[in-house]
């Protein structure tokens, strides 16, 4: 779980330790964020591959906080599939 990414548009890409901490301190992560009534949904970038075991990396992120579904996360390889992420969680959250 050590593997380090950068985005380079919307496509990740591997870096080393200090390209990746330069590119982070200033790094906008978002993906997308949807906030309604007091919940919120957040898909971001994580930098940081969060698979564990064999598989794609898990580098993207998304949560909801408040409601029915606090705390629900999902993790994804691409940005595509964190956007459509993102639209379920909100689907799931009901802030569409």
């Amino acid at each position: 779980m050590s593997d380090k990414y950068i985005l380079h548009g919307k496509k990740a890409v591997k870096a080393d330790l200090k390209s990746w901490a330069k590119w982070y301190e200033t790094a906008d992560r978002k993906v997308d964020a949807t906030v309604k009534g007091g919940i919120r949904v957040s898909t971001v970038f994580l930098g940081l591959n969060h698979q564990w075991g064999d598989g794609p990396p898990m580098i993207f992120e998304t949560m909801i906080f408040g409601g029915e579904h606090d705390q629900y996360q999902e993790r994804y390889s691409t940005w595509d599939e964190a956007e459509a992420g993102h639209k379920k969680a909100c689907e799931l959250a009901g802030v569409e």
